[in-house]
């Protein structure tokens, strides 16, 4: 499969429908945890791949850095989805989304936070970065 641009909106609408299916059953208020793992049981049925709780390899001046640097989804080797259920999402929620998805060099991120009313509107966020742009 050739990663373009149309494949990862296309991935990026599957993956926000799975989203919005779990928080319409589930509802708002439970902890992450719990979104997680509707998520894969949701990401299976769909028939989307996925790595879950993905250790990401931190390289510091050439040398690998033996750290816990861990993002909740990397879907189809292509998106970072990282899960929060908070209050509000702070700009540290925001570039922890984005390092995961240069550190990973993938060309999108979604942060989802599933302690809102309304997924859609409230609790969904997109991120892309060079490695989009030079997509087809």
């Amino acid at each position: 499969m050739e990663i373009t641009k149309k494949y990862i909106n296309e991935l990026t609408y599957k993956i926000v429908g799975a989203c919005i299916e779990v928080h319409r059953i589930v509802g708002p208020g439970l902890y992450e945890e719990v979104y997680h793992k509707c998520l894969e049981r949701e990401f299976y049925l769909l028939g989307i791949n996925y790595k879950s709780e993905l250790q990401i390899p931190l390289i510091y001046k050439e040398l690998k850095i033996d750290c816990k640097v861990k993002c909740d989804f990397l879907i189809e080797d292509s998106i970072v989805l990282e899960l929060k259920s908070v209050s509000e999402i702070h700009p540290i929620h925001k570039a922890q989304t984005m390092n995961y998805m240069n550190l990973l060099k993938v060309p999108k991120s979604i942060l989802i936070n599933f302690n809102v009313y309304n997924l859609y509107h409230e609790g969904t966020e997109t991120f892309v970065n060079k490695n989009f742009e030079r997509l087809t």
